[in-house]
């Protein structure tokens, strides 16, 4: 099974002292073998931050 589950959690939050934000989505694990970032809303902050892989 090469799909798997991760967590992505905002990487600019923290910083700032405030609650991190987190979503989950999928990857293909053959396709991408290095980890996700991607630029995803995070509403504690009110704007769009990047948000990196977490296991």
């Amino acid at each position: 099974m090469p799909r798997e589950i991760i967590t992505l959690e905002c990487s600019e939050a923290r910083k700032e002292g405030k609650a991190p934000s987190r979503y989950m989505t999928t990857r293909n694990k053959k396709n991408q073998p290095e980890k996700l970032e991607l630029r995803k809303y995070n509403p504690h902050l009110r704007r769009h931050t990047l948000h990196k892989e977490v296991k």
